[in-house]
């Protein structure tokens, strides 16, 4: 519910003119670079409190009848890509960086 309100927000924040290129910078480090602490927490415990709870990382959370449960974060390589795009800045060693990531199969 919280996010939905956020979310409203954004979407007039973004008509406005109010969102920099600062904003969606540091916006997509800290996607790219944050903690998935809260995303567990919200998986593991019985009754979290979620308004306390960052969960800008969850993207799917699924939990079975037998108690397994399987946790999506958001794709932290294209985090990456869209940050070093966003950044404006000489991009060549990033690029390399990001392209020998996809190679090797490694998840950021």
């Amino acid at each position: 519910m919280e996010s939905k309100k956020e979310e409203t927000t954004l979407q007039q924040r973004i008509r406005a003119g109010q969102i920099r290129r600062e904003d969606v910078t540091r916006r997509l480090a800290e996607l790219a670079f944050g903690k998935a602490n809260d995303c567990v927490r919200l998986a593991l415990e019985d009754d979290p409190q979620l308004s306390r709870l960052d969960l800008s990382l969850l993207s799917e959370i699924k939990r079975n009848e037998k108690g397994t449960v399987e946790i999506k974060l958001i794709d932290r390589l294209k985090a990456l890509e869209q940050l070093a795009l966003a950044s404006g800045d000489d991009q060549s060693g990033a690029e390399a960086f990001l392209q020998a990531l996809r190679e090797s199969g490694e998840e950021a």
